[in-house]
């Protein structure tokens, strides 16, 4: 089985998770793009909310029909992929830049469902780096309050994100206590949010493999 061929298969296992009239948050990536296309194959009588403007417009596409977070009370289940998993199934997330957005769908949703490829498995978060959105207004600034929490290295990235704001990546190594250093995270003025997604907010991860996808967490 090619990689694209177990995209494919976990994300088109995450769109049976979904049943018709169901509000779905929608993540951005290329494995939760064949869950995208399947939802619409479909033609479910779906309420979809994106989490980038690329989804959006992949969405429109197959004929989802989209509203804003605030037309919506809450949502029944969001799918997302992730750039890291560990064994808590904690998360990183942010490689494109829609981690603001991702974070807010997966905490409006009920179900949480992560789908991934095996190469996201880590035994601790870090090795890909901690995506940072923060207020164009400071972004050095915040960055170097980020560097004082032991980033051995904070780059600020050329594009923006969907929101305008600027993107940073950090460099901790690896990161024995997420849940510690997603609170310090927190507590910087100025960063809008970061790419740690705690175990506690993820019901089921999807993996794909050579087998075919596996199930962590929830079923």
């Amino acid at each position: 089985m090619s990689d694209d061929d177990a995209k494919r298969a976990v994300g088109r296992r995450a769109a049976e998770m979904v049943r018709d009239g169901m509000r779905v948050g929608l993540g951005t990536g290329s494995t939760v793009t064949h869950t995208i296309t399947a939802l619409g194959e479909r033609a479910r009588d779906l309420t979809c909310v994106a989490t980038s403007i690329q989804t959006e417009t992949a969405a429109r596409r197959v004929g989802l029909s989209l509203v804003s977070p605030d037309e919506v009370d809450a949502l029944d289940i969001a799918i997302d992929g992730a750039d890291e998993v560990d064994p808590e199934l904690n998360l990183t997330k942010g490689g494109g830049g829609a981690l603001v957005r991702e974070k807010i769908v997966a905490a409006m949703a009920e179900r949480f469902v992560v789908v991934v490829d095996e190469s996201k498995l880590v035994g601790m978060l870090g090795p890909f780096g901690t995506p940072i959105e923060v207020l164009a207004f400071a972004p050095q600034t915040v960055g170097r309050a980020v560097a004082a929490l032991g980033a051995t290295r904070v780059t600020i990235r050329a594009e923006r994100s969907d929101n305008g704001n600027v993107l940073l990546d950090a460099a901790f190594g690896s990161i024995a206590n997420p849940t510690e250093l997603a609170a310090r995270l927190d507590a910087i003025p100025g960063l809008v949010d970061h790419g740690i997604f705690l175990g506690s907010m993820v019901d089921t991860v999807l993996i794909d493999g050579p087998s075919g996808p596996q199930v962590r967490g929830s079923g």
